[in-house]
């Protein structure tokens, strides 16, 4: 149940704290006094949109506070546990905080969580019904939701939605598929020409760094061998070369013997470095030996290259490897298309068995949806007739529809309020009044199976009176008995049917009016409904009929 709500810096109020009780309460007040800045304090708690409108002080946040009491709520439980959200066994604190700058932030007992989770959270602890939802009750989509919620089709829905996002993975990629087959069907012959191309010239990794290596070495032979000779000489074959140097070295270590140390193996490095350098001098002689400029062969070379130069400009690649890889990359489409039939067939028997397991579970979807639509019509117009709809009838219809992320049914709710009238959609047969009595009736049919803690009404009474209106009073503390109830309420015949009644009221000070909320005593509550049945005027018969009303209830 609710517990508590804390409000502060919210629009006109600068600080609120409700207690409420575990039964039926009433919200009271005069239009305008505030009680719907309460309610959107508190959608703020499911998820609402913020707004940097409603803070008050700019120099301070504004935050909205609700207590929960939630032992005995296993399955809240598992969820939050689950999404790595801190639990108590006995509480749940939902706070949203709004900056004055319009940022906003929320938390889970004390622990920051995206706004996602509080909402998952929020939906499990309490239900807003307005006008809003009595819009909703004209729409498929809210009438199927309640069958489903009769029916106990969560696990059956939740089951069929991994199957049908499953479908429609598979037709999406068998479409996917279809297209590019086709696609690649229609340039076959010019990708087979492109592949042609690329086979003739045979090419090997890393071929064309290595062709203008060697052309760059052909291009130079002159200047080459010129270096390379310059290299040799200076080595070896010069008047003056290295070697000979080296070797008169060697010669003076006879001369040097008593100062040399032995442990430095001059001469053994001195004969290292001349047999280094002896083939240093042997292998430049071996390159020029090798180099030749044949005339032929640089022009092969050229060509090669050429080639190459030509279908990288063509295909918008870097070098041969490019080529290379767009080569294979031609050949497996090819071979893709060669096997693209068999590889379709696969798909569609992969579409086809997804399609068949969603339908599987859409089927037993809707036979729980038509034994309960027939149950629910017939419990619906024996709760709704007490609330002055003596005529009603009603055919909750499940109709068969396309399969779609709800299953392969429509659900129209069809009424009659009169006799001898044919049986329409609730939107184009029902009034505002018609429509409220409904939805409490339906909301008294599921309350039991709703597994929330907490509802709260917001003025569903309105559109009725007098003995109706008491009627739903007395409907809308019968469900208190199963979940906590709130109701804002103008009537004084629902008002008097609370277990506790508040007060919605302003008050002035010297610079701003705010907005308060206070819990009624005995004494406080007779006068409250009595100003609701006599208006401005209080007198003793409004007393009395406000003692009347209360001792009755």
């Amino acid at each position: 149940m609710l517990e508590s709500l804390h409000i502060s810096n919210y629009a006109l109020i600068d600080v609120i704290d409700i207690d409420f009780h575990s039964g039926f309460n009433v919200i009271t007040g005069e239009t305008g006094a505030g009680k719907s800045i309460i309610l959107g304090a508190l959608s703020l708690i499911l998820g609402g949109r913020a707004d940097s409108r409603v803070v008050t002080n700019p120099a301070a946040k504004s935050v909205i506070e609700a207590v929960f009491t939630v032992d005995d709520y296993p399955s809240l439980k598992e969820y939050c546990l689950e999404a790595d959200i801190e639990w108590d066994d006995e509480r749940c604190i939902l706070r949203r905080e709004v900056a004055p700058a319009g940022r906003s932030r929320a938390f889970v007992n004390d622990s920051p969580v995206p706004l996602t989770k509080l909402q998952a959270v929020a939906m499990r602890l309490i239900d807003i019904h307005s006008q809003h939802q009595n819009q909703l009750l004209a729409t498929p989509e809210f009438q199927l939701k309640i069958i489903d919620n009769l029916a106990g089709n969560a696990e059956r829905l939740r089951e069929y939605a991994k199957r049908y996002n499953a479908l429609r993975d598979a037709v999406k990629q068998l479409k996917i598929m279809r297209a590019r087959v086709e696609r690649s069907r229609e340039d076959e012959e010019f990708t087979r020409f492109q592949l042609e191309q690329l086979d003739e010239l045979n090419l090997l990794p890393g071929e064309q760094a290595d062709l203008e290596k060697e052309r760059e070495v052909m291009s130079n032979i002159a200047v080459i061998k010129t270096a390379l000779n310059n290299a040799s000489g200076a080595l070896m074959m010069n008047a003056t070369n290295a070697v000979s140097l080296v070797e008169t070295a060697i010669d003076s270590c006879d001369d040097l013997g008593d100062v040399l140390d032995q442990g430095d193996n001059i001469l053994e490095r001195l004969e290292s470095a001349k047999i280094e350098l002896t083939d240093i001098a042997s292998t430049f002689n071996d390159i020029g030996e090798n180099l030749s400029a044949d005339p032929g062969e640089l022009a092969a070379i050229e060509d090669r290259l050429n080639s190459i130069y030509t279908l990288c400009h063509k295909h918008h690649v870097d070098n041969s490897d490019g080529l290379i890889a767009l080569r294979d990359t031609l050949r497996a489409k090819l071979n893709a298309l060669d096997n693209s039939d068999d590889f379709l067939k696969e798909l569609e028997k992969e579409a086809r068995r997804a399609k068949a397991l969603a339908k599987e579970t859409a089927l037993e979807i809707s036979e729980a949806r038509k034994a309960e639509a027939k149950r629910f019509g017939e419990r619906l117009r024996e709760v709704a007739m007490p609330l002055g709809m003596k005529n009603l009838q009603c055919d909750i219809q499940v109709l068969p529809a396309d399969m779609s992320s709800t299953g392969i049914d429509t659900v129209q709710f069809m009424f009659a309020f009169n006799k001898n009238q044919q049986l329409m959609p609730v939107g184009s047969t029902a009034s505002g009044g018609e429509i409220s009595r409904l939805m409490l009736s339906i909301k008294s049919i599921i309350a039991s199976r709703m597994q929330l803690p907490s509802i709260i009404f917001d003025e569903i009474d309105t559109g009725v009176s007098g003995d109706v209106a008491n009627r739903m009073g007395v409907m809308m503390r019968d469900i208190s008995k199963s979940i906590q109830v709130t109701a804002i309420t103008h009537l004084p015949q629902v008002a008097s049917k609370g277990d506790a009644q508040y007060r919605v009221y302003k008050e002035d000070d010297e610079h701003s009016t705010h907005t308060r909320i206070a819990r009624l005593s005995d004494d406080e509550r007779v006068n409250a409904i009595a100003a609701m049945l006599g208006g401005a005027s209080v007198d003793k018969a409004a007393i009395a009929a406000a003692r009347s009303l209360l001792k009755n209830s």
